[in-house]
């Protein structure tokens, strides 16, 4: 079964030819590939203005996500009365910092992106592959009180990918299909600040998804104190990496740790896209008549790394797996998402 390989090393972007031109929006050879280096990321840095005027010069290409802007605080009857809440402080925060932002037309002429010629070949070629794509990932990390978003879309040997941590600045890189699996590994990849410590999570871990479910709902309510209670009643169910029964001790340790040491989480839906002809795509329009199928994958963040969460069934048990993995392996983790979509879909691409 033909798939694309996230975590390959492909060096066959050296014998590509060069791309001529900048085609329009949903054009395939709208890729932004034109040397031996494509496979080297190119990065931008683009305010959520510059990124939108971009956008417009790149043929009105939709961007991966929608536009809303906030309400300036103190709209709301209620909010009047009330006054303001941390929601609505922090949506006037961002719409100061929005306006602010000097004209986008101006900066990016400034830097070069806007010539006399158009927009830059590379960048308009980034914005038609995010509007065009044939796989999609959306990744949502959250370390401590950092949110961090990302979305990457591929077509053949293409990778574009936009991600933002707070909105208003963005980074823009499009790279070749062979350094798909290191950019990935970037979203994943904690801050420098970040100290691992030990863990009293085992590095393998199977246990039921009920019980999974109500620790973090423990957890939720401050209710340490049921963690033994839950134990009990789950006695012999939660097991080792080598599916052996953990003893009480052992299994009290694991669901505390669970419960206390998460620091964050990720959080990627995958899908493969069928993209209809360039002049039915519309910022607000589906595509096709029937959403994709949709893969997700999750992942948590306890003391010493990471654990990915993979549910599957033993018996008529539904159970979950939480096993140590390190940022490199988020590429191949996806990468078995879309070869289950595949099988799902009936088909690949």
């Amino acid at each position: 079964m033909p798939l694309i390989d996230l975590t390959r090393q492909s060096r066959r972007a050296a014998t590509r030819a060069a791309t001529p031109a900048a085609p329009a929006v949903g054009d395939a050879a709208a890729t932004p590939h034109t040397s031996a280096f494509d496979d080297v990321p190119r990065r931008v840095t683009l305010t959520i203005a510059e990124l939108r005027h971009a956008a417009a010069l790149a043929g009105d290409a939709p961007l991966p996500f929608d536009v809303v802007e906030p309400e300036a605080a103190g709209q709301h009857a209620l909010e009047r009365r009330l006054g303001n809440t941390d929601a609505t402080s922090s949506a006037q925060t961002y719409l100061d910092v929005a306006r602010a932002l000097p004209d986008p037309e101006r900066s990016l002429t400034g830097r070069g992106l806007v010539t006399d010629a158009g927009l830059d070949l590379g960048l308009a070629g980034a914005l038609g592959l995010l509007a065009t794509p044939h796989l999609a990932a959306d990744l949502d990390v959250v370390v401590d009180d950092v949110r961090f978003r990302a979305w990457h879309r591929q077509a053949g040997e293409a990778v574009a990918a936009l991600a933002t941590t707070d909105g208003i600045v963005f980074e823009l890189a499009w790279f070749g299909v062979g350094s798909w699996g290191a950019e990935i590994a970037r979203v994943a990849a904690l801050p420098a600040e970040f100290d691992l410590e030990t863990s009293s999570v085992p590095r393998g871990l199977d246990l039921p998804y009920e019980l999974a479910d109500a620790v973090v709902e423990a957890g939720d309510r401050h209710r340490a104190d049921l963690v033994r209670l839950l134990a009990a009643r789950y006695d012999g169910a939660v097991r080792d990496d080598q599916g052996a029964a953990l003893d009480s001790a052992r299994t009290i340790e694991a669901l505390d740790g669970l419960m206390g040491e998460t620091r964050g989480r990720l959080r990627a839906l995958v899908a493969r896209i069928d993209a209809p002809p360039a002049d039915t795509v519309h910022a607000t329009d589906g595509v096709g008549d029937e959403a994709p199928p949709i893969g997700v994958r999750s992942w948590t963040l306890v003391r010493d790394g990471w654990r990915s969460l993979r549910p599957h069934h033993d018996g008529d048990t539904l159970r979950i797996r939480a096993d140590a993995v390190s940022p490199d392996q988020l590429a191949g983790d996806l990468a078995l998402v879309l070869a289950e979509l595949a099988v799902t879909s009936g088909g690949t691409r």
